[in-house]
């Protein structure tokens, strides 16, 4: 790996799992001191472990690219955002990446078939509003040349279903674009890569490999896939692009051809 991120200080929410225990780990092994940011405090902890035997800053240095601590965080309260950050500046003196991860969906009625008011507000506050607080509290300590990555989802940009989840994912986008301007001024970047299917624990009890005739590319994806490109839209790699939404889907957004396909119809 190269050090694209030395004497950088990120913060990673929902860092503990899947997307973004990936990410954490894709940009410690760059450089990158990095706080991890999740509701399972255990799960975070062991992240830190992991990572800490491999630094030799080890888990209790205060300040030094390739450290590692963490930090109890729910993206659903303001104060509790804001404490992750106030810790993070406390424990490092800066903050030069905010990567938003936290998120997510689960099982319930469609819209129509009687998805209920608060069903329908916790899962856009979680994965539309959850961004929204964390970029508030981030974005004031973000220096020139910072910048943030959210992880939003091909549900934002073609209908995969799950209205809710969707319909907040969609608003990443908007979100990003809208604030690309005003913090543009300041020399602060935002985007979002929009990730397909990928295997996670979310899919634990399911079978994702079902939709892997869906993939143009032939397999779904992996945490590693998406914190690949996190890092190159959060490194100086991509420093002329901000505003953008970038699908890591292993093609699923060519959609009609693919499907189409499937039905082996000449």
């Amino acid at each position: 790996m190269t050090g694209r991120f030395e004497g950088r200080v990120v913060l990673v929410t929902g860092g503990a799992h899947g997307i973004g225990a990936a990410t954490v780990r894709r940009l410690h092994a760059e450089g990158a001191a990095v706080v991890v940011a999740d509701l399972d405090a255990d799960a975070a902890a062991r992240i830190v472990d992991e990572l800490a035997s491999r630094s030799s800053a080890g888990p209790s240095a205060s300040t030094s690219a390739g450290s590692v601590s963490a930090v109890v965080c729910d993206v659903r309260d303001r104060t509790s955002v804001d404490a992750a950050v106030a810790a993070t500046l406390e424990r490092h003196g800066r903050l030069d990446v905010l990567v938003g991860v936290a998120g997510g969906d689960h099982p319930h009625p469609t819209l129509l078939d009687g998805m209920d008011d608060a069903t329908w507000a916790a899962g856009v506050d979680l994965n539309l509003g959850g961004p929204a607080r964390c970029v508030r509290a981030a974005a004031p300590h973000l220096p020139r040349g910072g910048a943030i990555v959210l992880v939003g989802s091909v549900n934002g940009l073609q209908a995969f279903g799950g209205e809710d989840y969707s319909a907040a994912k969609a608003g990443l986008v908007s979100l990003a674009q809208n604030l690309a301007v005003s913090l543009g001024r300041r020399g602060v970047r935002i985007n979002v890569v929009a990730p397909g299917t990928v295997r996670t624990r979310v899919w634990d009890d399911r079978t994702p490999d079902k939709f892997v005739p869906l993939y143009p590319l032939g397999r779904i994806g992996e945490p590693e896939d998406v914190a690949a490109a996190v890092a190159f839209l959060a490194s100086d790699d991509a420093a002329w692009i901000t505003g953008v939404t970038l699908p890591v889907d292993g093609g699923i957004l060519t959609g009609p051809m693919t499907a189409f396909q499937q039905l082996d119809v000449d």
